[in-house]
């Protein structure tokens, strides 16, 4: 059985997704949503329940009165932030552990991914792109792949690494070449598998930018810069974090100059330690 054939049995005994987070990302695309479609579709789960109102009613949100049920939740922090706590919950339960074949310790790829979903709807607010709450779980989930890879990277890793330092290789062509598919496509195959909808599978697909046509698509260039963006930060970057190739393409398309990065980067910084105490939260 060859790399590819093992991932891909392996990736259908992954844990499949909640129900309720699936029709929550059927609902964050529809653009006519409104608070009781999401406050709705909530309610009917007690442990997550439990789990939003135990993080709402932390000191992190400092809500003035105690929030007692998710439509209360809902109304202090906002029906946006409340589907972004039950994201980051599923994440947290997926994107775990320390990726040895990375070079990532623990942790290190939830934080990344976290703050890859922060920076990515900042933009696509700043962008007024149409959908900021999938192009948030597209950045949240985008590296999905590395969790079923990661073994395999490992055994390879001396290969995949001389190819990057010795034959200018991205760590991700390099993946391809020596496993059979790279952390992408893998993460595109779970995506598919789980039920996401057709946009959000090929943004995580192709979070690289791998396909030259995908420079034309603004969400999937958002996600793509969030992620480059938290490399410069150094958040959560493990043995491929610089081992890609930056498409300057990708900045002209959506109108974002270095100054506005670095804006960015400088108004992320301070958020940092905030993010931080809501990772333990979660």
């Amino acid at each position: 059985m060859t790399n590819f054939q093992e991932m891909a049995k392996k990736i259908k005994t992954l844990t499949p997704i909640p129900a309720v987070t699936m029709s929550l990302l059927k609902v964050v695309e529809d653009p006519q949503k409104t608070m009781d479609d999401v406050t709705n579709i909530i309610q009917y789960d007690p442990a997550i329940t439990a789990d939003l109102l135990r993080i709402a009613n932390s000191a992190y949100f400092r809500l003035k009165y105690p929030a007692e049920t998710i439509s209360e939740a809902a109304k202090m922090l906002g029906t946006d932030r409340l589907v972004e706590l039950v994201l980051l919950k599923l994440a947290s339960q997926i994107i775990k552990g320390p990726l040895g074949g990375y070079g990532m310790h623990e942790g290190a790829l939830w934080q990344h991914s976290v703050s890859s979903a922060i920076i990515a709807k900042q933009l696509a607010v700043q962008l007024e792109l149409s959908h900021p709450c999938s192009i948030f779980t597209a950045a949240l989930l985008k590296d999905i792949g590395k969790t079923v890879m990661d073994k395999y990277v490992q055994n390879a890793y001396k290969t995949i690494y001389n190819l990057v330092t010795n034959e200018n290789f991205s760590f991700m062509e390099a993946e391809k070449k020596i496993i059979g598919v790279n952390h992408a496509e893998l993460g595109g195959m779970i995506a598919q598998l789980w039920n996401f909808s057709p946009k959000m599978v090929m943004i995580i697909k192709n979070h690289h930018l791998s396909r030259e046509d995908m420079v034309k698509d603004k969400d999937t260039i958002v996600v793509y810069l969030a992620d480059c963006i938290c490399m410069m930060m150094g958040m959560g970057v493990g043995a491929d974090g610089l081992a890609y190739k930056f498409d300057h393409q990708a900045i002209e398309k959506i109108g974002i100059s270095a100054d506005d990065i670095l804006t960015i980067i400088a108004n992320f910084t301070p958020r940092m330690e905030e993010v931080a105490k809501l990772l333990k939260m979660v």
